[in-house]
């Protein structure tokens, strides 16, 4: 009689950690990146005017947008590359906010890949010749996961030296609204 419960206790086991095994979605993790092209998709456009009928909007996507390591790695080379000296942790200070719902250049993945690799008027530098691809994806990624427009599991923590914001993963999603360019970014 006590060596039916061993076994029964066994087949439990086994079947529990075949249920957790195959019941975990488990992300790709991209160590060895091969860079697509530098540029994105022709599809981005930054205004609604266009010459002839309309064009209809075709979303481009990448990899990165909903993975949790890529919104990781987009948030330390958002430190690491000082995009905290203008951005303010995402609130603005020389730079626009990038947690709310304002967004003068499109708040699509593509539309904000173009604004790091291309730069913006009076202030934003061009920083395509500078990053590779793979990490302009990874901060473009991490800048949507600021304004909460990404899933919550994978939104990343809050730093421990970040007390003062809540962390992203707390963060309610801001639905972008059209903008027009502040009067001091125009040119004469």
């Amino acid at each position: 009689m006590s060596s039916r419960f061993p076994s029964r206790r066994r087949a439990l086991v086994v079947a529990l950690a075949l249920v957790a095994g195959l019941g975990c979605e488990r992300e790709t993790r991209r160590f060895r990146e091969v860079p697509p092209t530098a540029m994105p998709d022709a599809s981005l456009r930054l205004s609604s005017i266009n010459p002839g009928p309309p064009v209809p909007d075709v979303p481009s996507r990448s990899g990165y947008v909903e993975n949790a390591y890529a919104v990781s790695e987009g948030k330390r080379l958002f430190a690491q590359f000082n995009c905290v000296g203008c951005h303010a942790q995402g609130g603005g200070a020389m730079g626009p906010p990038l947690m709310d719902d304002e967004w003068i250049y499109g708040a699509e993945p593509q539309n904000i890949f173009a604004t790091i690799v291309q730069g913006r008027p009076n202030g934003m530098p061009a920083y395509g010749p500078r990053l590779a691809t793979s990490q302009v994806w990874q901060l473009a990624a991490y800048i949507r996961s600021m304004s909460g427009r990404v899933r919550k599991d994978v939104a990343p923590g809050r730093a421990d030296a970040m007390q003062a914001t809540a962390q992203e993963q707390a963060t309610t999603e801001q639905r972008p609204v059209e903008s027009t360019t502040p009067p001091n970014s125009e040119r004469p």
